[in-house]
């Protein structure tokens, strides 16, 4: 690799004071909190949500048949990996993969997503967004944060944004359903936030398992395993309305990101969202677009990607000035810590530029990173 690795997702592992300790204490006895299991250890419980079970979310490098291996006492939190939550131990977790610098998601934070009481979510955001941007500034030339904000109301929410701006972030992860129940992410009512997050470089996420999607909500069909690939189901449902509801004919300099949903599957899905454009969109009196909905897709949305080699095999299909490779550190699909030998395997036949553009360039540029 001519040029180290940024990961665009990466993720903290909350500290368990995270949020009991910065929400606003009308909530505090509602935050999410550790609860110690007998048979799984230490876990985060939150309203309505099954438990987050932290030695499962801090499980990088460890081999697929000793996933959740660590029962009762070994699970405690003091006992974990504490590269999730503290600085120097996610420095040496960082050098040991190859990486120079990571965009940071949460991990609690993408559940608190899923919470039913607006009011509450709202609390936990503005705590966890305090929280994440303490740990990004122990460390301000390899750690780059992003904040949440519920979507509740569109002038709170572009607070919000000026709020994570002045703490240093360097975008916003959004819920997969707004909390402005009345509209979803289509609608012109939004357009203000839109414009407001490319005015403040704060370029809007969309993460997998922040729409109600996957097995934390029971909401899978068939065998547990079956919401492994579900996941990627709400981000793709995301990114089509946005296209076909004329979000970026509106919001021409709007660039979101698609994350840890992959990228093989875009090729298809191109061809899929324009066939259908053009062959049912008067019967079924869709708004008419300027360009194809393909078009807009390849330069407005960025896609991260871990391990995905026929992504980067079918990279001609694609924007490949839109890929952003990622490690997923600390949770279970991470490629921590073998990221650059695998790196190398898949990116056979890259240029050095078009490799350097997706591990390094992409990510650079997108969130204007000092590197």
């Amino acid at each position: 690799m001519a040029k180290s690795l940024i990961s665009a997702d990466s993720h903290v592992t909350e500290h368990p004071d995270c949020y009991v300790t910065r929400v606003d204490r009308r909530y505090r006895d509602r935050a999410p909190h550790l609860v110690f299991d007998p048979k799984m250890g230490d876990t985060i419980v939150m309203e309505g949500i099954r438990p987050l079970v932290l030695s499962l979310a801090s499980a990088a490098g460890e081999a697929p048949e000793e996933l959740l291996t660590k029962r009762g006492e070994e699970a405690r939190f003091e006992r974990l990996p504490k590269g999730g939550w503290e600085t120097e131990a996610r420095l040496k977790a960082q050098d040991r993969d190859g990486v120079s610098a990571e965009i940071l998601y949460p991990t609690v934070g993408m559940e608190v997503c899923n919470l039913a009481d607006v009011p509450l979510k709202k609390a936990c955001m503005d705590a966890y967004n305090l929280w994440v941007a303490e740990f990004a500034a122990s460390a301000p030339e390899r750690l780059f944060a992003l904040g949440m904000t519920p979507m509740r109301d569109v002038d709170e929410s572009i607070d919000d944004l000026r709020t994570m701006k002045r703490l240093g972030m360097v975008g916003v992860m959004l819920p997969g359903w707004p909390a402005l129940s009345d509209h979803d992410y289509d609608h012109e009512v939004f357009d203000p936030f839109w414009e407001a997050c490319v005015d403040l470089d704060l370029p809007p996420s969309f993460h997998i398992l922040t729409a109600g999607d996957g097995a934390s909500l029971g909401a899978q069909r068939g065998h547990k395993l079956n919401s492994f690939m579900a996941v990627i189901r709400a981000n793709q449902d995301i990114m089509g309305m946005m296209v076909l509801g004329g979000v970026f004919e509106r919001n021409p300099r709007l660039r979101v990101v698609c994350v840890e949903a992959d990228a093989g599957w875009v090729p298809h899905y191109l061809h899929r969202i324009d066939h259908g454009y053009e062959y049912h969109r008067h019967w079924m009196r869709a708004r008419p677009l300027e360009r194809m909905p393909s078009e807009y897709f390849l330069e407005h949305i960025y896609l991260t990607f871990q391990d995905d080699a026929p992504a980067l095999r079918y990279r001609d299909d694609l924007n490949l000035h839109r890929l952003l490779w990622a490690n997923d550190y600390p949770h279970p699909d991470s490629t921590w810590p073998i990221s650059r030998p695998l790196l190398y395997e898949h990116t056979r036949g890259f240029t050095e530029a078009e490799r350097d553009a997706v591990v390094h360039d992409n990510t650079a540029a997108l969130y204007r990173l000092p590197l």
